[in-house]
């Protein structure tokens, strides 16, 4: 309301510059007026004219206005937008009708059609045998049954994306309720074919792979539209009632390994030295086993050799052995025979002890000078009298070759 309005003082009186609020029976009143003319009531100066019907034109002029606001915002309605990393699905009438991307998009507003929109970014998780706390568990999901018929208590989680939208909405009822249910019949099976030691302490990441890739298959052939990134094993444990006893058998276990590599540590010390050993005497046996048969051999053919030489001259040849013979048998004995039947005079000479002496005395180092033979400096009365005893000697066997026959 304009500050120069009448209305803006006093009723009845007349504009001035300290006058109060307008009156607000007066402002209702002129509200009044005001649509009682947009709906054909007209008020005269001298006194009130009794109520038109509204004109058909105004009337639907109105309408068509509101009307047309109501038409407008409806439409405005089928504007949507679709993030990105999801997916609108379009239903026309319930029905499938398209899938859209990122971005803005407009479609016929409810009930023609209707959007749904998938995340395909988002990472869902599935918890089996606990609920956000692996302390907190669920015994009837947890516990399962091994191949060495023991019960193990088992609690994993199970990480799933949405790719694709259609299938996800529209194949399957409750699918996030199926994903659940598909995680825990495929542990169950890998838990079913695998051994207890195996579960707890060898191959959780080989169990886990197994399961993963079991649920993949179940779930395409459901057609859930459900890709299962990751399957981890959060804990794996006998169960309380049995875990004190289990404890005392993984100890027991535990010994009997630690034994067994110690008993396998002293075989790889034994063995390799008896068999060293073993090598060792075999190469000396056939050492000696090839020696003796070359003497042997050698022996043989000395034998010929002596027994063709024999057959050429047997009194030469057995004279010869004899001597030999004799010489093989009196070299390490210090009895000296003699023979006196001859003539001459024999002389004495006691090798035995010279060459004991000569043995004795050291060696001269080299350059040094020889030490001189005891006696006299020149030649020796021992040496000086082995020549004659030496030619004694040859004439002696000279003669007792002649008197033999």
């Amino acid at each position: 309301m304009a500050l120069n309005d009448p209305n803006w003082s006093r009723p009845g009186g007349p504009r001035g510059p300290h006058q109060g609020p307008p009156d607000l029976d007066e402002l209702w009143r002129s509200f009044n007026r005001r649509l009682n003319d947009l709906f054909g009531r007209r008020r005269g100066g001298g006194g009130e004219e009794p109520p038109r019907p509204p004109s058909p034109a105004r009337f639907g002029g109105g309408l068509g206005l509101l009307v047309g606001l109501i038409v407008a915002v409806w439409l405005a309605t089928g504007f949507y937008i679709v993030v990105e990393g999801q997916r609108g699905v379009v239903l026309t009438f319930g029905k499938y009708s398209a899938t859209t991307g990122p971005g803005l998009h407009w479609r016929m507003p409810w009930p023609i059609e209707s959007t749904a929109i998938v995340n395909l970014s988002q990472v869902r998780t599935i918890e089996v045998g606990y609920r956000n706390n692996v302390s907190n568990k669920v015994l009837k999901e947890s516990l399962m049954l091994t191949d060495d018929e023991n019960i193990v208590d088992l609690e994993f989680a199970v990480q799933y994306i949405v790719n694709d939208p259609t299938a996800y909405l529209f194949d399957n009822q409750h699918p996030n309720e199926i994903a659940k249910e598909v995680a825990e019949t495929a542990m169950r099976e890998v838990i079913g074919k695998s051994r207890m030691d195996a579960i707890l302490y060898e191959s959780r990441e080989e169990i886990a792979i197994k399961a993963r890739q079991l649920m993949q298959q179940i779930l395409s052939r459901y057609k859930t539209g459900i890709d299962v990134s990751q399957v981890t094993i959060q804990a794996a444990q006998p169960p309380e009632q049995v875990q004190a006893a289990f404890d005392d058998a993984v100890k027991a276990g535990q010994d009997r390994e630690r034994q067994k590599n110690e008993g396998q540590a002293y075989a790889n010390n034994v063995v390799p030295r008896a068999r060293g050993t073993a090598a060792r005497l075999l190469q000396e046996a056939q050492g000696y086993q090839q020696k003796v048969i070359a003497n042997a051999q050698g022996d043989a053919a000395r034998f010929d050799e002596v027994l063709a030489a024999y057959k050429k001259a047997p009194a030469v040849t057995r004279e010869r052995m004899y001597l030999e013979t004799m010489q093989d048998v009196l070299a390490s004995n210090a009895k000296i025979m003699m023979d006196y039947k001859g003539g001459g005079n024999l002389l004495y000479l006691p090798l035995d002890k010279l060459l004991q002496n000569k043995a004795a005395v050291p060696l001269p180092e080299p350059g040094a000078a020889a030490p001189a033979p005891s006696g006299q400096a020149g030649t020796s009365p021992s040496a000086s009298s082995s020549e004659p005893d030496l030619r004694s000697r040859d004439a002696f066997r000279s003669r007792e070759r002649e008197d033999r026959p």
